[in-house]
């Protein structure tokens, strides 16, 4: 049985990955307000249920932001 902090270090890393990806191509700072505000939003769809990196970047591409 693999530990339990193996699971959670997974799910930062779909999360990171996601949120550098998406941030990157829109040449936004990931440090800056809207970078933390996809950060949460990108958290929420993970609890929703997207809990892969391809999965929460085509959530995150069919949300219109503004």
């Amino acid at each position: 049985m693999a530990p339990a902090f193996s699971s959670q270090h997974d799910d930062v890393d779909v999360l990171a990955g996601a949120i550098y990806t998406w941030c990157a191509e829109r040449n936004i700072k990931l440090r800056s307000q809207q970078g933390l505000s996809i950060a949460s939003i990108a958290i929420d769809l993970y609890h929703a249920g997207h809990q892969t990196q391809d999965e929460l970047l085509t959530a995150l591409h069919e949300r219109e932001f503004h």
